[in-house]
C-alpha cells in the first residue's frame, strides 16, 4: 500500500548508520545491539540495565569475586558484575551521541562492521543449506514497521515452553509424520531453534528469526496449527499459565517498574524547563509528542507478541488490532506513570503537568488523558491485573478489518477467563464492570486522538508526512491524510 512506500521513503542517515552498528553484537553481553547507547554499542536489554543502574537509590554487589561472566545467558544473575563491565566498556551517563562522534571513531566503527560483515558473511554461506529448508514468506506487507521485531530486551521462552506443554496433550498437532517444518515453524516465532533449545541455548544455533534478513516481519501466520489455548481444557493450572505469561510479558515490556517511578515521584520540570515546552511551535512539539507516543508503541507491540495466542493468528490480524488497539494499551500503561497528588506524568525523564503540553493546541484531548489516567490510578490496580486487562483491551474481536473473526474471539475468551481469575483470586469481581466501562472511555479518547492528528496535518501537512515516525504514520494516520495535496 501506499503507506509502506512513504514508511520507506523517510529513511534518514541515521536509519543507515544504526544499521551499520546492528551488525556489531552488544559489547557487554553480546546479544543483538539496538545502537550506540551511553556511548556504547549495546542492546536494548543493557541500555534499559545501565539507565536504572543510574538511578540515586540503586546500588548493587557482587556475592561471589566480581569476576562473573557477563554474556547473553548470565547477564540478569549479578547485577554488580554487569554495571561494571558497563563502565570497563566506556558506558556513561554523559556520554557524547553518536551524531558528534570524531571522524576517528566513526572510522573505527566503519572498519569494525567491515571486520564482522565478513565474518557473518562466511557463516551465512555454512548455514545456506539450513535455511533454505525452511519455507519462508516473501511478500511485501502493507505494514513494514508495525511488525517488525524490536531488539529483544529478554530471551522468551515462554511461548515455547507453553507450546510444547500442548504437544504433551496433542502430540500429533505438532507433529504430523510428513512435515517435519512445523516445529521448526513454532519455534521461529520465538527466536528460538529446536536445536538451541535441546542445548539449552538460544543463540546463534539453526534458526533465528531475528538474524533473518529477507524475513523480518517477526511475525509468521502459524500453518495449520491451532492455539493451545483452544485445545487446553480450562483447568486451573493452564489459566495460571495464562496470566503468569501475560503478567511476564507485561513486566519485560512496561518500560519503567513501579518502584523505579515511584523514587522519581517528586521529580517534577522547573518553570524554566516549562516554559522551554511550551515555547516550542505546535509542529515541533507534536513532532516531539509523536517521537514519544511511538517508542511507547514499540514496547506494546512486543507485549502483543507474547500474549499466548497472538501469533497464531493472521498477520493481517495481527496488525489490525494493534493499529486500532495499540494507542489504547499505551493509555492504560499511562496511570502507572501518573502521580494523582499533583495530577502529573512522567515524561522525558521528569513528571509534567498539563501545562507542559500546552504548545500542542489539544487542551481537550490532553485534559481528557490526564482524567483518565486519574479515574484509572482510583481503581488501584495490581500489575497483575493492569497486565490482563492491557491484554482484554487488545485483542478485541470487535475492532475492525478482522479476517478471522471466530479466532480472535477465541483467543479473547482465554485472556478474558484469565482476567476473570485473577479478579476472583484476589476478590475483586465487582472491578470488572468499571473496567468495561473504562474500555469505552478509551475508545472516544483514541477517536478525539485521531480528529486532532486530522486537525494537524491538514495545517502541517509537511511535519506530518515527512517528520512524523514511519510507525506513527502507519497506525495513526489514514492514507488520504498524509497525502500531499488532498482536501476534505
Amino acid at each position: 500500500g501506499k503507506m509502506g512506500f512513504f514508511a520507506h521513503s523517510v529513511t534518514t542517515v541515521r536509519d543507515t548508520v544504526s544499521e551499520l552498528i546492528e551488525v556489531i553484537p552488544c559489547k557487554i553481553c553480546g546479544d543483538k545491539s539496538s545502537g550506540v547507547h551511553y556511548g556504547v554499542i549495546t542492546c536494548e536489554g543493557c541500555k534499559g540495565f545501565f539507565r536504572r543502574s543510574q538511578l540515586p537509590t540503586v546500588s548493587y554487589s557482587c556475592s561471589r569475586q566480581s569476576n562473573c561472566q557477563i554474556d547473553r545467558a548470565s547477564r540478569n544473575r549479578c547485577q554488580h558484575c554487569r554495571l561494571q563491565k558497563c563502565l570497563a566498556q566506556g558506558m556513561s551517563r554523559d556520554a557524547v551521541k553518536f551524531g558528534r562522534m570524531s571522524k576517528r571513531q566513526r572510522d573505527s566503527l566503519i572498519a569494525e562492521v567491515e571486520r564482522h560483515r565478513q565474518q557473518q558473511q562466511q557463516q551465512l554461506q555454512g548455514d545456506a543449506q539450513t535455511v533454505l529448508s525452511y519455507p519462508t514468506k516473501n511478500r511485501q506487507d502493507r505494514s513494514p514497521q508495525l511488525l517488525q521485531p524490536m531488539a529483544p530486551t529478554y530471551s522468551y521462552s515462554g511461548d515455547a515452553e507453553l507450546l510444547t506443554y500442548a504437544a504433551d496433550i496433542h502430540p500429533y498437532l505438532m507433529c504430523s509424520p510428513n512435515d517435519s517444518q512445523v516445529p521448526a515453524m513454532i519455534y521461529r516465532t520465538s527466536g528460538i531453534s529446536p536445536t538451541s533449545r535441546s542445548q539449552g541455548r538460544g543463540d546463534n544455533a539453526g534458526f533465528d528469526s531475528r538474524q533473518s534478513s529477507h524475513d523480518m516481519m517477526g511475525i509468521h501466520p502459524y500453518s495449520g496449527l491451532e492455539d493451545p489455548y483452544s485445545l487446553y481444557p480450562h483447568s486451573l493450572r493452564n489459566i495460571d499459565e495464562l496470566c503468569a505469561s501475560i503478567v511476564r510479558s507485561h513486566r519485560e515490556t512496561s518500560q519503567y517498574r513501579v518502584e523505579e517511578l515511584q523514587a522519581l515521584r517528586w521529580k517534577l520540570f522547573s518553570r524554566e524547563e516549562i516554559q522551554a515546552y511550551q515555547s516550542k511551535s505546535v509542529d515541533e512539539m507534536w513532532q516531539h509528542c509523536a517521537i514519544r507516543l511511538t517508542d511507547a508503541v514499540q514496547f506494546v507491540v512486543e507485549f502483543a507478541k507474547h500474549i499466548p495466542g497472538f501469533r497464531m493468528l493472521s498477520q493481517n490480524d495481527q496488525i489490525a488490532l494493534l493499529k486500532t488497539g495499540s494507542m489504547e494499551v499505551v493509555l492504560v500503561r499511562m496511570s502507572r506513570f501518573f502521580n494523582t497528588e499533583n495530577n502529573t506524568v512522567f515524561f522525558d525523564g521528569k513528571f509534567a503537568g498539563t501545562e507542559v503540553f500546552k504548545s500542542l493546541a489539544c487542551g481537550d484531548l490532553i485534559a481528557a488523558v490526564f482524567d483518565f489516567a486519574h479515574g484509572m490510578c482510583a481503581l488501584k490496580l495490581t500489575e497483575q491485573q493492569i497486565a490482563l486487562f492491557s491484554a482484554l483491551v487488545l485483542i478485541n474481536a470487535d475492532r475492525p478489518c478482522l479476517e478471522d473473526r471466530s479466532k480472535v474471539q477465541r483467543v479473547q475468551r482465554s485472556v478474558e477467563s484469565g482476567l476473570t481469575h485473577i479478579l476472583h483470586r484476589d476478590n475483586q469481581e465487582s472491578l470488572i464492570h468499571k473496567l468495561y466501562q473504562k474500555m469505552g472511555v478509551l475508545r472516544s479518547l483514541c477517536s478525539l486522538h485521531m480528529e486532532k492528528l486530522h486537525w494537524f496535518s491538514q495545517r502541517y501537512p509537511l511535519t506530518a508526512h515527512s517528520l512524523f515516525p514511519p510507525l506513527y504514520k502507519e497506525l495513526f494516520a489514514s492514507e488520504a491524510e498524509l497525502l500531499p495535496g488532498t482536501t476534505h
